[in-house]
Formats: C-alpha cells, structure tokens, sequence
C-alpha cells in the first residue's frame, strides 16, 4: 500500500522557518509531481507549491520568495522550506502525490496525513 508521511510541523515565532519532509512509500512506479496543500478549518485547501519529476515548480503567490519545494527522486521525498513565516501560514500541511503504482499502467492521486504548522505572532 502506497504511503506519504509528513514532517517537521511545528510552532514557530513570526519570522522563523520550517522544513517539511514527505517520504512516499510501498510499491510505486514512478512519481510524477509531487506537492504541498495547507487548510484552515472553514476554508479549502489550497495549492502552496508544486514541482514535477523534471524540478520544474510552482508556488502560490503569497508563498513566493520564502517557501521553496524541492525533491530527492531517489529517495521519494519532497521537501518545503519555509521561511519569514506569518501568522497567516498556520494551517495543516498535506503532502501530495501523483503517481503510478507497479501493479497499475495509470496516475493516481495519493495524500498524507497532515502536519500542524503554527505560526505565533
């Protein structure tokens, strides 16, 4: 059974930073883009930033210039280094997968668990 399990969530001060791991883990192919989504009760989930098994990312706006996400192919694991964090990026962090599993010829969509980052002012 394919797994992500999540990473380095914590409580910071406003201004600190925080690095997230997601390892992928059982019997996959091949990953195709790997990425990270936050969520504050009430609202959706959103997009923070992506990057594809060539590197190529993308990040939401309001990320730009202080979170970067970078991978280790061989290893299955995407990373998000966050930097000058703000209050407004409390929310629970879930890694994202799009991947093929061995016993599949097709992308599915795989998710963690979750990981608490707070942010305090």
């Amino acid at each position: 059974q394919v797994q992500l399990v999540e990473s380095g969530g914590g409580l910071v001060q406003s201004g600190g930073s925080l690095r997230l791991s997601c390892a992928a883990s059982g019997s996959i192919f091949s990953i195709n883009v790997m990425g990270w989504y936050r969520q504050v009760p009430g609202n959706q989930r959103e997009l923070v930033a992506r990057i594809t098994s060539g590197g190529s990312t993308n990040y939401a706006e309001s990320v730009k210039g202080r979170f970067t996400i970078s991978r280790d192919n061989a290893k299955n694991t995407v990373y998000l280094q966050m930097n000058s964090l703000k209050p407004e990026d409390t929310a629970v962090y879930y890694c994202n997968a799009d991947l093929r599993r061995l016993s599949t010829s097709y992308l599915e969509d795989f998710w963690g668990q979750g990981t608490q980052v707070t942010v305090s002012s």
